[in-house]
C-alpha cells in the first residue's frame, strides 16, 4: 500500500487550513488534538512509531471529508469525530506501508517511519494504525451513533480497504507489464485512491443518520473527487520542483510508475518520444535528468494540459453529485474541497 512529529506551524498546517475550505477552526483543532493524543499515552516503541507517523498532521483531507459529509446530511459532528480521527489513522497506515514498498525515506518533509525505525517495525506500526481505524469507528458508540449504522460503516470501510489493496496490486501489475491502457489506469485510481475517499464520505453520512440517497450521492461525489485528486497528484510529479513536494519529486521515475500524463503522451506522441519515455521509466541513471527529459516530452506533446483537463472533469462531476443534498454550508465546503483538490500545489 501506499507518513510526521513535533507541533507548531508547518507547511502541513497551512495545507490543512487551505483544504478545510472554510471548515470551522474549532473542528480542525479538535482533529489535530485528537490525533496528537491518539498514541500519546503509549510509551513503547510502537507508540513512538505511530506518533511519529501521525504528527504533525498532513492535509487531513479524509477526516475533513468525513466531518463535512456528516454535517451535510444534518448530523452532529461530535458523534462522528472519533471516526474522522480513525480515517486519518487508516490513511497514514497506507502511507507507512507505501513508503516500505517504494523504499521512500521521506514523508511530509521528515524521515519516513521505515527509514527512522526500520522496515520490519514500520510494517507493525502500519498494521496498528489500520486496526486503530476500526477501533475509532467502534468508539462512535460512546458518542451517540446507532449500533446498526456503526456496523454499516465498518462494512463500508472494510470493503474500501480491500479495494485499496486491489488498486495497489493492480498498479504493480501495470507497472511490471508497462501497460499503457487508459482504462486500466483509471480502474487502478478508483481502487487505490478514490475507494478510501468514498469510504470516509459514506461513513460520515451513515454514522450521522443520512438516508440512502444521501449516502449514494456522497459516495459518487467522493469517487470522482478521489480520481481528480490522484490525477492532480500525478501532474504535480512533473509540474513542481522536487524541493516543493512532500516526498521525493523523482519517486515516480525511480519506480517506473505509470501516470495519466505519461499514458496520454504515449498515445499522442511520435515513436521517438514514446521510445524516450519508455527508456526514462525503465532505464537507469540520474533520476533528476530522467525526470527533466520526461517533463519536456509531456509538455510539448500537450499531455500535461490534457491530464489537467481530465482532473477538472472529475472535479466537476464530483460537484454535480452534490446536487441532491440540501443546501448547507457543509455542501458548499464540499464543493470547495473538489475545487481545492485540483488547485493545490501540495
Amino acid at each position: 500500500m501506499p507518513g510526521h512529529k513535533g507541533m507548531g506551524p508547518t507547511a502541513s498546517d497551512a495545507e490543512s487550513r487551505d483544504l478545510s475550505s472554510g471548515m470551522p477552526a474549532s473542528l480542525a483543532e479538535k482533529l489535530c488534538d485528537g490525533l496528537a493524543k491518539r498514541w500519546q499515552a503509549e510509551t513503547s516503541l510502537l507508540g513512538s512509531m505511530c506518533a511519529h507517523a501521525l504528527m504533525p498532521s498532513g492535509k487531513l483531507f479524509r477526516p475533513i471529508l468525513l466531518l463535512e459529509s456528516a454535517m451535510a446530511v444534518g448530523g452532529d459532528v461530535e458523534v462522528v469525530l472519533p471516526a474522522a480521527i480513525g480515517a486519518e489513522c487508516g490513511h497514514v497506515a497506507s502511507l507507512v506501508h507505501g513508503d516500505i514498498v517504494h523504499d521512500d525515506d521521506l514523508r511530509r518533509g521528515r524521515p519516513s517511519v521505515q527509514y527512522k525505525f526500520g522496515a520490519d517495525n514500520a510494517i507493525v506500526a502500519g498494521d496498528a494504525l489500520l486496526f486503530d481505524l476500526f477501533a475509532a469507528l467502534a468508539e462512535c458508540r460512546g458518542t451517540g451513533a446507532r449500533a446498526e449504522r456503526i456496523v454499516a460503516a465498518l462494512e463500508v470501510i472494510a470493503r474500501c480497504g480491500i479495494d485499496l489493496c486491489r488498486g495497489q496490486s493492480l498498479e504493480a501489475e501495470l507497472r511490471e507489464r508497462m501497460d499503457l491502457d487508459l482504462g486500466g489506469y483509471l480502474t487502478m485510481v478508483k481502487l487505490k485512491t478514490a475507494a478510501l475517499f468514498r469510504g470516509v464520505c459514506e461513513c460520515g453520512a451513515l454514522l450521522a443518520g443520512g438516508d440512502q440517497a444521501m449516502v449514494r450521492a456522497l459516495g459518487a461525489y467522493a469517487e470522482n473527487l478521489g480520481c481528480a485528486f490522484q490525477i492532480h497528484d500525478d501532474l504535480m510529479s512533473y509540474t513542481l520542483d522536487a524541493d516543493a513536494m512532500d516526498t521525493s519529486g523523482t519517486s515516480d521515475i525511480r519506480i517506473g510508475r505509470l501516470t495519466l500524463p505519461v499514458i496520454l503522451a504515449c498515445q499522442i506522441s511520435s515513436s521517438e518520444d514514446r521510445a524516450a519515455i519508455m527508456e526514462v521509466l525503465a532505464g537507469e541513471g540520474d533520476p533528476i535528468i530522467r525526470r527533466d527529459t520526461l517533463v519536456s516530452i509531456l509538455d510539448h506533446t500537450g499531455a500535461l494540459v490534457s491530464a489537467s483537463r481530465v482532473a477538472r472533469e472529475y472535479a466537476e462531476n464530483a460537484i454535480a453529485a452534490l446536487g441532491v443534498l440540501p443546501a448547507t454550508a457543509s455542501r458548499d465546503r464540499l464543493r470547495g474541497l473538489a475545487q481545492a483538490a485540483i488547485d493545490r500545489d501540495r
